[in-house]
């Protein structure tokens, strides 16, 4: 049975006096552990009552992530919060994450992405807005293309107008297929259409927007992204246990640090064969690998010291990230982070009840629901360190269950460069037309793991 520092919440629950909890989140930390303490709690004047108490519903519950609640700021009005449509889908967060500044492809991906909105009228009157979204990017893509092309990066020219080759072509079945007023096959190829456009955007990358300050040299790091694939047995499939194959993306343009420590371990087969250790609704976390104890996480072999890392979190408009401060320590909390807990199966490093600094090789996929997490107004943007979305197969991670067995996560894709790895770690997965020679980290380990799933995703 887990410690109770290991259930307590998003990290392993070492308590910290390095701050105090105001009223609201020592009421609903207590509703969750202390009934009494609930009972003594104040009623809240409408209309905030129903918003403040599905704050303190989530505090409670992120808390039990692994005890990792920080101090709760009051927030701005709940409406300026709540009422914008923000971006849900992990792989439109990934392209908008993209180091890039042409007007002309953003513009492009504005148009399609809208589409998902448009489809959610009911009918056929959802056509129109997809077929005005369909022209004005086929005419931004005729009138502009010299201006996109103009941005793509040196040695990655061909790749660029290959992408906007494609999108052309694809944007012109787009058209017959809403002349046809084919609706279910709109999801389809606006997805393909995305997909183009990605590649284009991928084009225009010429490196890392910034240089990961000198004290974090030492640290893996991903100066690009990283494709990986998980493999696990899960116990609560819709047809009962089952082996799923899940896509991971890390993005190292805006989280190098915390992506780089994750695919270190990756290659180091670290995971492999390791539980689920925690999933209870509103997260599913691994990553402990020594049970029951006063240390955990990854001992480098290098130093026989548990290796931490800082957290790292990009803010919107910002050149680089803010290290070893959450934004509530800075005091930013009304803006937003570039790699927000917006998708279900965003992963993340837990961490230790108020020690910013203390990630080590435990991680969660965020289960999203809409009472708890909010998405633009939820409890957990800028306290953990976002450092990857799950682009494929999202779903699979609410069939987790504690106990089911992780086979594999291996590599493979990386795009960029990825320093200060394991010094044997084995190469990435070759492509399914090569032949294969399974890698060391594609082994089985069997690992002692510990601690403690459930929605759907959309996926584009």
């Amino acid at each position: 049975m887990l410690a109770q520092q290991k259930t307590a919440g998003l990290c392993n629950g070492r308590v910290g006096s390095r701050q105090q909890l105001c009223q609201p989140h020592r009421l609903a930390s207590r509703a969750l552990c202390c009934p009494k303490a609930s009972q003594q709690q104040q009623p809240v004047h409408e209309p905030q009552q129903s918003w403040l108490s599905k704050v303190a519903l989530g505090l409670a519950t992120a808390g039990m992530i692994g005890s990792t609640m920080m101090e709760f700021a009051p927030p701005v009005d709940a409406r300026a919060l709540l009422a914008s449509d923000p971006v849900k889908n992990a792989n439109a967060l990934l392209r908008y994450a993209l180091p890039i500044d042409n007007k002309p492809i953003r513009e492009i991906q504005g148009e399609l992405e809208s589409i998902t909105k448009a489809l959610r009228v009911p009918g056929s009157k959802s056509l129109g807005p997809v077929a005005k979204a369909i022209k004005k990017s086929q005419n931004i893509l005729t009138k502009q293309r010299s201006k996109i092309e103009a941005d793509f990066a040196p040695g990655k020219e061909e790749t660029g107008k290959q992408a906007l080759d494609d999108l052309g072509r694809s944007l012109s079945e787009f058209t017959v297929i809403v002349d046809a007023k084919d609706k279910q096959a709109v999801p389809d190829k606006q997805r393909e259409c995305l997909q183009y456009v990605g590649a284009a955007e991928e084009a225009m990358v010429k490196g890392m927007p910034f240089e990961v300050p000198k004290e974090y040299a030492n640290l893996p790091q991903l100066l690009g992204r990283a494709t990986l694939e998980m493999k696990i047995n899960c116990g609560n499939g819709p047809e009962g246990r089952t082996d799923e194959v899940l896509t991971i993306v890390l993005d190292g343009y805006n989280a190098p640090v915390s992506a780089g420590a994750f695919l270190d371990l990756v290659e180091r087969g670290f995971y492999n064969g390791m539980e689920i250790q925690r999933a209870d609704g509103f997260v599913v976390q691994t990553g402990d690998p020594d049970g029951p104890g006063p240390e955990e996480g990854f001992r480098d072999p290098k130093t026989g010291e548990v290796r931490t890392v800082p957290l790292e979190v990009r803010v919107e408009g910002d050149k680089e990230p803010l290290y070893e401060f959450s934004m509530q320590d800075v005091g930013r909390t009304t803006e937003a982070p570039v790699l927000p807990f917006n998708a279900y199966g965003t992963l993340a490093w837990a961490r230790n009840e108020f020690e910013n600094n203390s990630a080590s090789s435990q991680v969660f996929f965020l289960l999203k629901e809409s009472e708890l997490t909010p998405t633009g107004a939820n409890l957990l943007d800028g306290r953990f360190a976002v450092f990857g979305y799950v682009t494929e197969d999202s779903d699979a991670v609410g069939y987790m269950q504690v106990g089911d067995k992780i086979d594999y996560i291996k590599v493979k894709k990386i795009d960029g460069e990825f320093l200060n790895g394991p010094e044997s770690a084995p190469a990435p997965a070759p492509k399914a037309e090569e032949p294969a020679v399974a890698p060391a980290s594609e082994q089985p380990a069997e690992q002692p793991a510990i601690a403690p799933a459930d929605a759907p995703a959309e996926q584009q």
